[in-house]
């Protein structure tokens, strides 16, 4: 069960306390689910009943407790538990087939894992200034809405820019709008386009526009172009590039991906090639590690499934800055991971049902990476 999987569920529940006349209130459009804090309890939490307490005249631990019974009930969900003045904490049931479900979904979607309908009744009109931050931020924020099925038009005061179309940035209409639209008013970059690509390229430039807040000044020097972990834009796209460069990998050793739950022993051995004889078979081949991750890759897992959510947010926010801030951690937990659970065997080492494993979990990191990047309208090169 993913995040959005149990928001689904929470809200279902209210829905059906209603339908029984439990709860006297209106259903909420939708239930924020947060992963616990350090220290809490289960896995996910939510504030649902205190929200409700209040139009529904009765306190929020006799809210909780009406909803508890409910989602405890529902598959998936181990455990409900209320907390403080009437928190929610949701503990999971197997997560190990939760894990596999995401990387499925992951493999499945592409690029376009985390994208999605809840926004496909929206019509959003934004309108902005003659200036880049500005022209390259409504850009972005069109994409993420329109990855959630919103419908989204962009005009500019004026005539744009037209250095703007090697950064990607068009625009519907220019001129003075009838009536008022939204506005996208992000602190200015100091500096023009063509600036700013003759000194970073488009990539560069891109990232610099987007990754601080709107409100916060976008830092666009030349550490943008170091060639280091200091860069995050380099650790992205460098931890992107290693996970296609496993699979390369991987292929030229003759095995691919295959998901195994968190925690899994797997002892099935992984030939060289598919057309193998069983003798030569068994003779290339030995038992899996004792385990085909370990504890590192439980934040990279929970970065790959809180991503659809992240894409949802960031939309809503109308906040680029919030995936770009997820790709540096699913960069960091990545290498995390990658050290300390190595996708591809060392030495003498022969493949195993291990690697096949891990090598699953690197391939939807890498597809997480390219899929946030292109919607920040940024390349995912496969070499660095």
């Amino acid at each position: 069960m993913t995040p959005a999987d149990l928001s689904q569920t929470v809200l279902h529940a209210v829905r059906r306390a209603v339908d029984e006349d439990a709860l006297r209130a209106p259903v909420p459009a939708r239930v924020r689910v947060e992963r616990t804090r350090p220290g809490g309890s289960g896995d996910y939490a939510c504030a649902v009943a205190l929200q409700l307490a209040g139009p529904a005249a009765l306190p929020a631990l006799e809210v909780a407790r009406i909803l508890r019974e409910r989602v405890a009930a529902e598959p998936g969900v181990g455990r409900v538990e209320i907390t403080g003045p009437g928190f929610l904490s949701f503990t999971l049931d197997a997560p190990a087939a939760a894990d596999r479900t995401v990387l499925a979904a992951v493999r499945e979607q592409g690029l376009a894992y985390g994208h999605g309908d809840a926004l496909r009744d929206e019509i959003h009109q934004f309108h902005h200034a003659r200036e880049v931050r500005a022209a390259v931020t409504a850009q972005t924020v069109r994409r993420l809405l329109t990855a959630q099925g919103a419908r989204v038009r962009t005009s500019c005061a004026e005539p744009p820019d037209p250095d703007w179309a090697r950064l990607g940035v068009t625009v519907d209409a220019h001129g003075t709008p009838p009536v008022p639209l939204t506005g996208i008013r992000p602190v200015p970059a100091g500096a023009t386009a063509g600036e700013l690509l003759e000194r970073l390229g488009p990539d560069a430039a891109r990232w610099g526009l987007l990754r601080a807040a709107g409100h916060d000044r976008a830092a666009l020097g030349p550490e943008l172009l170091v060639q280091g972990e200091a860069n995050p834009l380099f650790r992205v796209r460098y931890a992107h590039a290693r996970a296609r460069a496993l699979t390369r990998g991987a292929a030229a050793l003759g095995f691919t991906a295959e998901p195994a739950p968190y925690g899994a022993s797997p002892t099935e051995p992984v030939g060289y090639a598919a057309n193998t004889e069983p003798a030569a078979y068994a003779a290339n081949t030995e038992p899996a590690a004792t385990t085909a991750y370990d504890a590192a890759a439980r934040p990279l897992l929970d970065l790959i499934a809180d991503h659809p959510g992240v894409l949802l947010a960031g939309a809503r926010h109308r906040a680029p800055d919030r995936v770009a801030r997820q790709l540096e951690a699913v960069a960091h937990a990545f290498f995390d991971f990658h050290d300390s659970c190595p996708p591809l065997p060392a030495g003498d080492e022969k493949p195993s049902a291990a690697h096949r494993a891990r090598l699953a979990v690197a391939e939807a990191a890498g597809t997480v990476l390219a899929g946030g990047l292109s919607l920040l309208g940024i390349r995912a090169p496969e070499h660095l």
